[in-house]
């Protein structure tokens, strides 16, 4: 007799995938975390090999022609993982390490990531291999052009809308934006949609800039009482100090937060008195980095993970922490800025050292969630002020982070698998209503 779906053995969803057999592997390390999740709350088989796979992979190569007059060849991803929710959301970054596993993760975590603040939206990613250091002004418009070129067909302001990631920025969503518009089938005001994280005087919205570090000190704001850590004078080091890290660092200072220790590329720095984020981010914007300021001490690697303090903010590249930086951490509570920011050797030391993890899908989702209310805004042609933004995002982030505690005390879990589980609920409940067609 012939075995029917209900008969057919569950088992391993990586196995019955065909996932590669690699713990270290970084998308098979936020699928196992999403499958971790989904046997705490019984989440329909269904919906789980769904999940574990993006929905659309896309891969192009596209020419650019450089300032000496040759043309060189470039490599483009969209991952497009998940539409249940909503059009497909997600940044794009330029960055030499773009590999495809890299952008199907970040891809998988905006999905997650809109479903735990309950917006609209599901996940997608881009990006392409570039160092844009090398290349000038001129040369990195007709780059952004030619990707937005490349993949425009699949992207759209209600189908799948990029916003800036790693080595992108407003300007370049500008450039983005202008392609997609001025292309034949797009010429129409509401194409402005097509992405966000604009310039505000191009249908950007107030409060973009800083939203990801304004969500992640919210989420603290708001969940460090829970765990027993008051804000007024806990003791914070940073890992990278961009756009992320620069805000959230000045924010938690003004929310009496002080910032002990702070890393970038440029070095490692220190003073156990406290370091002025808004003077640091001024020096950070003016040299490039934090290496050269006055008011620190210049200080090696280990000596930056070993400093004491309650909250540890990785908010740089992902999989920086590996089991070497994890056992040097001194900290009770890591609040991942950056997505994904230790590899499993990490993330399997910071749990034996009962390090709290506060996960990105949660902590980092400032930045997708007044996105969101950029698109609004655009679809309605209004403008909102600055503080409606800032109260609009806090109200998400606050609810945001009460589910997941709640979540945590009912499953009796860490907080990542409660974040992931409230974002499963959501997409369970979204899947359940919807069915699988046809």
């Amino acid at each position: 007799m012939t075995a029917t779906a209900t008969e057919l053995p569950r088992g391993s969803v990586t196995q019955e995938l065909g996932f590669p057999d690699d713990p270290d592997n970084l998308y098979t390390q936020t699928v196992n975390t999403m499958l971790n999740a989904a046997d705490l709350i019984n989440l329909k088989h269904r919906t789980r090999i769904i999940l574990a796979q993006p929905k659309n992979e896309i891969m192009v190569h596209f020419p650019v022609k450089m300032d000496d007059g040759h043309h060189k060849l470039f490599k483009g991803y969209r991952i497009q993982h998940n539409n249940a929710c909503g059009p497909y959301k997600g940044g794009f970054r330029f960055h030499p390490d773009v590999h495809l596993d890299d952008v199907k993760s970040l891809a998988f975590l905006m999905t997650m990531k809109c479903a735990v603040v309950r917006i609209p939206f599901g996940g997608g990613k881009g990006g392409v291999k570039v160092d844009t250091r090398e290349l000038s002004d001129g040369e990195l418009q007709r780059l952004s052009r030619r990707y937005c070129s490349a993949i425009m067909d699949q992207i759209g302001p209600d189908v799948d809308i990029p916003a800036p990631d790693v080595g992108t920025n407003a300007q370049i969503m500008a450039w983005f934006a202008d392609t997609y518009m001025m292309s034949s089938a797009h010429q129409h005001h509401d194409a402005l949609r097509c992405v966000t994280g604009k310039p505000v005087e191009f249908g950007g919205s107030e409060g973009r800039e800083k939203a990801t570090g304004q969500g992640v000190a919210d989420t603290l704001a708001e969940m460090l009482p829970g765990i027993g850590i008051p804000l007024q004078g806990m003791k914070v080091s940073l890992l990278g100090f961009g756009n992320v890290n620069g805000w959230g660092g000045q924010i938690l200072q003004d929310m009496g937060a002080t910032i002990v220790a702070v890393a970038d590329h440029t070095g490692f720095i220190r003073n156990d008195n406290g370091i002025d984020c808004k003077a640091l981010y001024q020096h950070n914007m003016q040299t490039g980095g934090i290496a050269g300021y006055a008011e620190a001490d210049a200080i090696n690697e280990e000596d930056f993970y070993r400093t004491q303090v309650d909250v540890f903010i990785p908010g740089a590249l992902e999989q920086m922490i590996k089991e070497k930086q994890a056992d040097w951490l001194d900290c009770k509570v890591m609040a991942e800025a950056a997505n994904a920011p230790c590899d499993p050797s990490g993330d399997r030391r910071c749990q034996e050292k009962g390090i709290e993890v506060i996960p990105a899908i949660l902590a980092n989702a400032g930045g997708v969630t007044v996105s969101y209310f950029e698109w609004v805004q655009n679809k309605n042609a209004v403008t909102w002020s600055a503080e409606q933004v800032d109260r609009e995002l806090n109200r998400h982030m606050v609810v945001a982070a009460q589910r997941t505690l709640a979540r945590r005390n009912e499953l009796k879990c860490p907080l990542r698998e409660a974040a992931f589980a409230s974002a499963l609920d959501h997409i369970g409940d979204v899947y359940k209503v919807r069915g699988i067609f046809p």
